[in-house]
């Protein structure tokens, strides 16, 4: 874990996102010195349930909100500590999550965009009842900040991804910037292989698990809205481009959305590895696409039709 603080702005710029820690994170994205957290650590909001399991408790509990600038625009940013057990939801966690979106929501004077900092296995199995309930009002949460006219945009590329009850999240949100380290899904690797044996799918095959859910797939398949470096620079470009486009929820982005899912399943059900995925979508030599670096691939998942094909 680093302290971006004493960092050059270039050094800061060009940091790994998936290195780095939650504040870390924000610091990097959000102009210098324009965030400004409430519950700090000196508030010390820790989870009442883990000394139940003999287990250390963070003064966060792996998560950090507050209010800050981008690009000069007022935001409010939420990122999830993913050293910190998992990033898993849980209830203080949760609650401080929701208590920044119904602030959105309910606030004019407030941001009218949400940055979610997502870093996140799923729910925290010792609170499981609490961290199941959390995801659940979190997601009304957005719903109802979209409705009311504010933007919720999904930033993923940290070490555990988006799984579970936050992949459930980045889905519920008005756009989602991803990396190539970022990977999105419900159900992480892990379980899958637990439940339906080596052969279904193999959690420690990274080309495969990384070609399933990972950030190159999920942009070219239309599962993602913007293509981030792995920088702090990267995703600051990345969600500055998704400012001012709040995609407001409302039955029509349900229906469209629903439409969406069942163009990619009819288009796409049928390919039985990330090499035939990417080349039905029309990726001429998937595995050079694989192997290109950031820039290319960006270029190239510009030109890959459907990669922009979501509810508006």
């Amino acid at each position: 874990m680093t302290d971006m603080s004493n960092q050059s702005a270039a050094s800061r710029d060009s940091a790994s996102w998936f290195l780095a820690s939650a504040r870390d994170r924000l610091a990097g994205l959000l102009d210098p010195g324009s965030f400004v957290e409430f519950l700090p650590p000196s508030e010390r909001v820790r989870s009442p349930h883990l000394a139940l399991f003999d287990l250390p408790a963070a003064f966060d509990d792996g998560m950090v909100v507050g209010r800050g600038r981008l690009d000069g625009q007022g935001v409010l940013a939420a990122a999830q500590e993913g050293q910190f057990m998992g990033g898993t939801f849980a209830e203080v966690s949760g609650a401080k999550l929701i208590g920044l979106l119904r602030a959105a929501r309910d606030n004019p004077d407030l941001p009218r965009t949400v940055l979610l900092l997502l870093d996140s296995g799923g729910v925290r199995l010792q609170e499981a009842n609490a961290g199941e309930l959390a995801v659940a009002e979190v997601m009304r949460a957005i719903i109802e900040a979209r409705s009311a006219g504010v933007a919720v945009i999904a930033l993923v590329g940290g070490r555990a991804g988006a799984f579970g009850g936050a992949g459930l999240t980045a889905a519920t949100c008005s756009r989602i910037v991803i990396s190539e380290q970022g990977r999105l899904g419900v159900t992480g690797p892990e379980v899958i292989e637990t439940n339906q044996g080596v052969e279904e799918f193999d959690s420690q095959d990274k080309a495969l698990v990384w070609g399933v859910t990972g950030g190159r797939t999920r942009r070219l398949i239309g599962g993602s809205d913007a293509y981030a470096l792995d920088t702090m620079a990267g995703f600051r470009e990345a969600a500055v481009s998704l400012l001012g486009n709040p995609s407001p929820f409302d039955l029509r982005t349900l229906q469209a959305e629903q439409d969406r899912l069942a163009a990619r399943q009819q288009r796409l059900g049928a390919c039985d590895s990330p090499a035939a995925l990417w080349a039905t979508l029309g990726v001429p030599d998937p595995g050079a696409a694989r192997d290109m670096d950031d820039e290319a691939f960006a270029a190239l998942a510009a030109t890959v039709k459907g990669t922009d094909h979501d509810a508006r």
